[in-house]
């Protein structure tokens, strides 16, 4: 089975720090749905790993983050991909739970659901939080500049200068061409 996992916000769709609320406030990142068509059509099956906070904090519901999804699966399938599975964090960053990146609790899920070891699956993420929980999980480490990723590089440099095995590209779409060649 060829598997990738890949964080949403910054990866798939535009960051907010005032968090993605809304179905009207998700926005796909340019190629990244094409991306996403392109890794499905090559056979690997694209999974979604995203903490949520913003539920725990009350700014959104789980209808509301529900309602997020479909229009991002909606917006995904339209261009002939799909994405087989989402898991998700609703917990703030003091709750102490074990999904929160950049705990590798998520990615687990992930493994016990598909019956695979994560060695050599690729995690895509945009932030320190996103590399340390591929390399606690055992998963291949990448980081995009998208969203978060260029602060990321230039402000934890020596953080990620750390992180075993990773590889870094310029967006999802060059992930994609990497993955399934150009």
């Amino acid at each position: 089975m060829k598997l990738i996992v890949l964080d949403r916000d910054g990866v798939i769709n535009r960051d907010s720090a005032d968090y993605i609320k809304s179905p009207r406030e998700w926005y796909a990142l340019p190629g990244s749905l094409e991306a996403i068509a392109r890794l499905g059509q090559a056979g690997f099956s694209v999974v979604v790993a995203t903490n949520q906070a913003g539920i725990a904090r009350g700014l959104f519901d789980y209808d509301d983050l529900f309602a997020i999804h479909d229009r991002m699966l909606q917006q995904v399938s339209d261009l002939g991909g799909r994405i087989d599975a989402i898991f998700f964090c609703p917990h703030g960053p003091h709750d102490g739970c074990e999904c929160r990146k950049p705990a590798p609790g998520l990615l687990k899920q992930v493994a016990r659901r598909y019956s695979v070891s994560l060695d050599a699956v690729p995690f895509v993420g945009d932030s320190l939080r996103d590399l340390q929980a591929a390399t606690a999980a055992g998963a291949r480490p990448v980081l995009v500049k998208t969203g978060n990723g260029r602060k990321t590089l230039a402000e934890q440099t020596d953080a990620v200068g750390r992180i075993e095995g990773l590889t870094v590209f310029d967006d999802l779409a060059a992930v994609a061409a990497d993955l399934c060649g150009r």
